[in-house]
């Protein structure tokens, strides 16, 4: 179900009104329990039984690793993250090794290959993770038990930390030890309603408004129909997308914040104006901040980090940032777009370090542009298989050429100039604050719900749906 679909907002309405209906106040968790069932399997209900055994595996180990043998606790946990990670790779990974290394014609490939993709399951099986390791760690003293003594009151816990529908199909990532704190019951009084508000309006705008529209030329950018374009509708085409991505997801994450507010549930930032970023390192403190901060604290750090030395280091960014590309989808574009990331944080790292250099106020600004070019180029390889990324490099630099096609230039430039405004207004919010810019603000919401009702593009699904 699409968060911008009327079917959607009728969903939401109703699980809303029975919500905060203090007759059914001891059920609200089973409520948005079955209601993110319903949503998640709107189209199609088979998709909840591999979703209901992963949730019921998740909740078993996890309570194991709390209450059961002390001397299994680590054979406890261990199961658990493999199930979880076996699950990803058997769905997700399998038919394209299938695809990849066996011949077309073998019995076993053409069962592999028509295996299908469960939509959200990268994202459920890393809050399953996500919940062993944290149950594992306040066991050993950490942190403050998050798993109840009650198995049933543990296993509708579980159900809703995973299941709970705003971060469901695609984020943000929710780690266990931030969300499962505040289940508890919730009051209708409580509602920050302007910050719901503005959440939810940013976020629509961002999707409807810019992705949306901006998608109906930004397809162009795939093979074959960059072929037919020059170097200059090219560039605009690669800028156009960048915006688009962000725009996208970035519109999803502040969706689903927003929605669960409504819910009386804070959900962590996930976009912090990337595109603003100083540095590479600082890109990634930005960008996807739920995948970042938790490959960095579930795999980063176990690896070791920063603690033995240079070499270590750079290799431990090379092996986290190739997970974390290929992560994001069943190709070996992926792959070599986090290992891409991953040079380049390496080389930034050993530059800043080996000459000692530090981003100064006169050379942030280019530094910034430049991140933020490398940043779109290796867009393509979201796009596009390694080969056609390839191709379309060549065109935009070995066939440079200032003629353009007009009319889709200008559509890309508008559509994405709220995106340019959207990361300066990060650079001199502080000087907008000083000019008392909130007195005005009201007025610029009314402007993005106008453009909301009335210039919204073709409704389409969010493009980390595919993730």
């Amino acid at each position: 179900m699409l968060f911008n679909s009327f079917p959607f907002i009728f969903f939401l309405l109703l699980t809303f009104l029975f919500y905060y209906i203090p007759y059914f106040k001891r059920q609200q968790i089973y409520i948005l329990i079955i209601a993110s069932a319903i949503f998640y399997a709107y189209q199609n209900i088979s998709l909840l039984i591999l979703l209901c055994i992963s949730l019921i595996i998740n909740a078993a180990t996890s309570y194991s690793v709390s209450y059961g043998n002390p001397l299994r606790q680590k054979t406890y946990v261990t199961i658990g993250v493999a199930v979880n990670i076996g699950i990803l790779i058997f769905f997700k990974y399998v038919p394209l090794v299938a695809r990849t290394f066996l011949k077309k014609d073998q019995p076993i490939a053409d069962f592999l290959v028509t295996i299908p993709l469960p939509i959200g399951i990268s994202f459920y099986t890393f809050h399953g993770i996500s919940l062993l390791i944290d149950v594992f760690r306040n066991k050993a003293g950490e942190k403050k038990s998050i798993v109840p003594v009650s198995f049933i009151t543990h296993l509708k816990n579980t159900c809703f930390y995973i299941i709970f529908f705003p971060q469901l199909i695609a984020g943000p990532i929710v780690k266990a030890h931030d969300f499962i704190p505040q289940i508890k019951e919730k009051s209708y009084s409580q509602i920050d309603w302007e910050f719901c508000f503005r959440h939810l309006v940013i976020g629509y705008f961002l999707k409807m408004v810019v992705a949306d529209n901006l998608k109906e030329f930004t397809f162009q950018i795939t093979y074959p129909y960059f072929l037919t374009y020059k170097s200059f509708d090219l560039l605009a085409l690669l800028f156009g997308y960048s915006c688009q991505i962000f725009a996208d997801f970035a519109g999803y994450s502040t969706i689903a914040i927003g929605l669960a507010g409504l819910f009386g549930y804070r959900l962590n930032i996930n976009f912090n104006f990337p595109y603003s970023a100083t540095s590479f390192k600082n890109f990634w403190q930005r960008w996807h901040i739920s995948l970042s901060t938790f490959l960095m604290e579930y795999l980063y750090f176990p690896l070791g980090g920063n603690k033995y030395g240079k070499i270590r280091t750079y290799f431990n960014l090379f092996v986290v940032m190739t997970i974390g590309g290929l992560w994001h989808g069943a190709s070996w574009s992926y792959l070599v777009w986090g290992f891409a990331h991953g040079v380049f944080l390496s080389i930034e790292r050993f530059i800043f370090d080996y000459f000692k250099i530090k981003i100064t106020t006169s050379c942030s600004t280019f530094y910034s542009l430049l991140v933020f070019l490398i940043v779109t180029l290796a867009w393509l390889l979201f796009r596009l298989e390694f080969n056609h990324a390839l191709i379309y490099l060549e065109l935009l630099f070995l066939k440079p050429s200032l003629s353009f096609n007009q009319e889709m230039f200008l559509y890309i430039t508008i559509y994405s100039f709220p995106i340019v405004l959207y990361h300066w207004y990060a650079s001199f919010k502080s000087s907008l604050k000083y000019l008392q810019w909130r007195n005005y603000e009201y007025i610029a919401f009314a402007i993005l719900l106008f453009l909301i009702f009335f210039n919204s593009g073709f409704p389409g699904s969010f493009i980390y749906f595919q993730f």
